[in-house]
């Protein structure tokens, strides 16, 4: 399966984060196959004085989505994220990793809709922050 994830950061040495945590992805899920360029932004949803550094990322792994999503909460942890956004309430933080969309190695997109996660991520098509770079790497 191919994943699409999007990273981002917005406290310490951003991009220096992002690549750490793209090694530790590499690692623990899966290969990373293809990473867009960085791309900054404002916060959206917040307001904060701390801009965002993000990218996107293609991985092939065959894990199953919600033993993705535990890996990448892991590594979050890992690198110092210790506050979830919850009901949208959103704030700084070191780093996030959101699952966008998953397909399988047919090329069908693969939906998921529990507590935990919703495939493709709901809110994607709404962020340039994931759009662009998404974009690029497809």
């Amino acid at each position: 399966m191919v994943y699409y994830l999007s990273l981002g950061s917005n406290l310490g040495e951003r991009e220096q984060t992002i690549r750490r945590a793209l090694e530790l992805i590499g690692q623990q899920v899966g290969t990373v196959l293809r990473c867009s360029s960085f791309y900054y932004s404002e916060p959206w949803g917040f307001t904060s004085e701390h801009p965002f550094c993000n990218l996107c990322c293609a991985v092939e792994t065959s894990m199953e989505p919600l033993a993705v999503l535990a890996a990448t909460q892991s590594i979050e942890r890992t690198l110092g994220r210790t506050k979830k956004s919850v009901n949208g309430v959103y704030s700084d933080r070191s780093i996030d990793i959101d699952l966008i969309q998953v397909f399988d190695d047919a090329g069908n997109e693969i939906t998921c809709s529990t507590p935990t996660l919703t495939l493709p991520h709901p809110l994607w098509s709404q962020r340039p922050f994931v759009r662009i770079p998404l974009e690029e790497i497809k």
